[in-house]
């Protein structure tokens, strides 16, 4: 464990629940941090060189309370928000696998009760810090709705790994939030409500993760105490039906029954918080550890950004690619915009890190940059890595209207909105082999985007239509940028 000085050993204070480890209740940490005096000094700093563990930066705390105040930052930092991170990075002397999870699922089936009640069946094991209901939808207009409208982030440990958890919204208004957070996904917890089965955002948020890149689905029936067992056996036949429609293992995809609330509620029956560990023990089965790619050049889809008062502006986002570095030079793309900056900071859950690797949730602390310059969607890459254009060949797929897509045909100067990673602009397709394409049919065709982007070869999108997912694709081939004004003016050579 860390030294203490003299000063603060002489108190009668137990080291490890202080600082939240060695699996001691952390409820107790008040009642000891209020037997220390304010402005005590630790004498050494929580550092890599004194731990021996890799990842925690060199910086003196003050204790305050039940609060670190951090010399360097100038902020206070909760030990609520920091003992998960610690117990993560120290729990059997080396760092826990990392997966990205999330819930997806129609609105009012229960993705946000369900995201609480993990963290507080967890909380009580020690792997977690319990994040109440209201905590998660926080904003005014989402308490004011009682609907998920922002995509939120939370962490946990199951017994097997550490998982960054997004609550994704339900709501067909919010689908473009639904489509950012799902990006970020290894793995996704469909929840689906017993006492209504799979309704239209079941589907359509299937579709979605299954076009961004999700491929592996946990299900959590949910509601099951309205409802008697032979409805949840109807439910599980449709979902299971529904998963293979959709392309994922339907007959292999484990599906759980309990109820979210009653796991919040600390119930101790079937339904309530064994439901909880039976999803966890499910995603660490099902949902294997992904391979990442740590060597190519950092990307970080920008998911939310703001500014620190007197320190600069914040990007917050998950790292798709590469190992990022504090004092690495950057840019800032997209939307048309190109910036220049360097690396000042990096959180992973207000944890300070001198790296982060691919997959991490993070913070990155920009320099040199303001917030009202950097919009979600825009991208902070490794200096020279990457280009902006708004021309790219493309396979796309148009649904049927059996999958929820058209039910007439696209014709060349097909404009509406696409969707990637955390962004969406306004699109127009030509087609390049046919002067019409029916839904259910594939084609090669040409993208010419309202703004200069940054997207690679393999890079899935969407197109949606009044409020309708219409067309999926991957990206084949980038083209030289067309500089125009307005794009109702804009020439485009097809017979090339």
């Amino acid at each position: 464990m860390f030294g203490l000085p003299r000063s603060v050993s002489r108190l009668s204070l137990i080291s490890s629940p202080f600082l939240g480890f060695c699996g001691k209740c952390q409820s107790s940490s008040p009642k000891n941090f209020s037997k220390l005096q304010s402005n005590v000094f630790l004498s050494r700093n929580l550092s890599p060189a004194n731990s021996g563990v890799n990842g925690l930066s060199r910086r003196q705390f003050t204790v305050r309370g039940t609060c670190f105040w951090s010399g360097r930052f100038r902020k206070l930092i909760r030990t609520s928000d920091h003992g998960t991170s610690w117990r993560r990075m120290y729990s059997g002397g080396a760092e826990v696998l990392h997966c990205n999870v999330g819930t997806i699922g129609h609105v009012d089936h229960g993705k946000t009760t369900l995201t609480a009640a993990i963290t507080k069946v967890t909380s009580e094991a020690g792997l977690a810090q319990f994040v109440p209901f209201d905590s998660i939808d926080k904003a005014p207009e989402e308490k004011a709705r009682g609907i998920t409208i922002n995509i939120a982030h939370i962490e946990y440990r199951s017994k097997k790994r550490h998982y960054a958890h997004t609550d994704c919204p339900g709501h067909a208004d919010y689908i473009k939030n639904m489509i950012s957070g799902a990006s970020q996904m290894d793995g996704a917890v469909l929840v689906v409500a017993a006492t209504d089965g799979p309704m239209p955002q079941t589907r359509e948020h299937l579709l979605l993760a299954r076009q961004v890149g999700v491929d592996k689905i946990v299900v959590y029936v949910n509601k099951c105490d309205a409802v008697d067992s032979e409805v949840t056996e109807l439910v599980e036949l449709e979902v299971r039906e529904l998963l293979t429609d959709f392309g994922f293992e339907g007959h292999e995809s484990p599906v759980v029954f309990g109820s979210a609330l009653l796991a919040l509620q600390g119930d101790k029956g079937e339904l309530g918080e064994p439901s909880i560990w039976r999803l966890l023990d499910a995603l660490d089965a099902h949902v294997p550890t992904p391979v990442r790619d740590y060597t190519s050049p950092f990307l970080l889809p920008v998911d939310n950004s703001f500014t620190v008062t007197g320190r600069g502006a914040v990007v917050v986002g998950t790292l798709k690619k590469g190992t990022m570095k504090k004092g690495d030079e950057a840019e800032i793309q997209g939307f048309d915009v190109q910036l220049k900056t360097v690396i000042s900071d990096i959180q992973v859950f207000k944890r300070s890190v001198p790296s982060a690797k691919a997959g991490d949730h993070v913070g990155v602390l920009l320099r040199a940059v303001k917030s009202n310059s950097i919009e979600r969607g825009m991208q902070v890459v490794l200096a020279g890595s990457s280009t902006l254009t708004n021309s790219y060949e493309a396979t796309i797929y148009f649904l049927s209207r059996s999958e929820g897509g058209r039910s007439k045909p696209v014709t060349s100067k097909y404009i509406q909105i696409l969707f990637s990673n955390t962004w969406n602009v306004a699109c127009r397709i030509d087609l390049l082999e046919s002067s019409m394409l029916m839904p259910g049919e594939h084609a090669t065709v040409r993208l010419t985007l309202l703004k200069k982007m940054a997207m690679n070869q393999g890079q899935s999108f969407t197109m949606r239509e009044n409020q309708l997912t219409v067309a999926t694709g991957v990206i084949t081939k980038t083209l030289p940028p067309i500089n125009f004004n307005k794009l109702d003016k804009v020439q485009i050579d097809v017979s090339s």
